[in-house]
């Protein structure tokens, strides 16, 4: 009797070291159960959270929000006090009335010195005529004295009128000149009233700008997290005031090294969710990440030591959600999901022959 409950605890030593090497080569998903579904619990919901901030200072005298809250694009998240930008776009507006009113100036100036050439050259023909007319009366004078008709002080007369002629033909030619030169100097000193003007509407563009950014507006629809912007808070450039998150999601799943060989963008996934009670969603396999988790962490891990243990790294991958499921609506970045791939499948979703 001893020797056959000897043999018997035998076999039941063997049957319980047989059931548990099976029990750890299919946890293992070691051969021969290894499957084509690759599955991990390192993965999560994701969304494109956006920091909402003000571009400049100033205190804030209204905030409409409350924590939480569903937001439309352009819905006001704050309000800062804008008396001081607007009296600076009205002191811009001032500044362009100002420049333009001295460019339209310019133009008055412009054809006034157009106006001067032209009566400064009609004043040089009128010498010029002068200055014939006495150039004739002193040659017939000359010519009688030569004769003894004209007496020597009719000559000196003559001479004497000659001679101002002359110097009122320099003395045009000289206005002429300097009637251009006030009209060149006139259209240099036009550039820099239009340079003036210009400056100025930027100036009103600029100030625009400022005044429209005291109102912190929602970029997108989607859901307020904590509102952290007070009335009377005084507030710079970069100070949080809320976070806005947006209605659409997706899930990044980290993927052993080891899993990944055989996914290909475009295979259909199915995921759980634990926080809606294991809650299963379909979607579609959409791109890899570029390096693996371990290269964007902050402090990178130095394998060049003397004691080295290899350990499987994991490749994030996107997920993307694909719409029209119920309870879509509750899925928030942050969420830990439970994601599955049937490698054996195509990159259009359908599953290989045999797989």
């Amino acid at each position: 009797m001893s020797n056959f409950l000897r043999s018997l605890a035998t076999y039941v030593a063997a049957m319980i070291g047989i059931v548990g090497t099976l029990v750890v080569i299919y946890a293992w998903n070691l051969p021969p159960f290894k499957s084509s579904v690759e599955m991990t619990n390192d993965a999560y919901v994701r969304g494109q959270i956006t920091l909402l901030s003000p571009q400049l200072a100033g205190y804030i005298i209204d905030v409409p929000v409350q924590d939480y809250q569903i937001v439309r694009r352009g819905d006001l998240i704050a309000q800062i006090d804008d008396r001081i930008f607007a009296q600076k776009l009205e002191q811009a507006r001032a500044t362009l009335t100002t420049a333009e009113a001295s460019l339209a100036n310019s133009e008055q100036s412009k054809k006034s010195a157009e106006a001067k050439i032209l009566s400064a050259k009609a004043s040089v023909e009128s010498a010029n005529a002068g200055l014939e007319a006495s150039r004739a009366a002193f040659g017939r004078s000359s010519e009688l004295r030569a004769k003894n008709i004209a007496s020597q002080s009719e000559v000196e007369r003559d001479r004497a009128a000659f001679d101002q002629a002359q110097a009122a033909v320099h003395q045009a030619q000289a206005q002429a000149l300097i009637a251009e030169q006030d009209l060149s100097t006139i259209i240099v000193g036009r550039k820099s009233l239009e340079a003036n003007v210009q400056s100025a509407k930027a100036s009103i563009r600029l100030a625009e700008i400022d005044l429209a950014n005291t109102r912190i507006v929602a970029p997108r629809d989607g859901q307020l997290g904590e509102v952290t912007g007070r009335v009377g808070q005084y507030v710079s450039a970069g100070t949080q005031i809320a976070l806005v998150v947006p209605d659409h999601v997706w899930v990044v799943a980290n993927f052993k090294e080891t899993q990944v060989a055989d996914m290909h963008a475009g295979q259909a996934v199915s995921f759980t969710v634990d926080a809606l009670k294991n809650q299963k969603f379909i979607g579609r396999l959409e791109r890899f990440a570029p390096a693996t988790g371990s290269e964007f962490s902050v402090l990178k891990a130095d394998n060049a030591t003397g004691n080295f243990t290899k350990i499987a790294q994991r490749i994030p991958v996107r997920l993307a959600i694909d719409p029209g499921q119920a309870m879509l609506e509750k899925l928030v970045p942050g969420m830990s999901v439970v994601a599955t791939i049937d490698v054996s499948q195509t990159a259009a979703g359908t599953t290989k022959a045999g797989g």
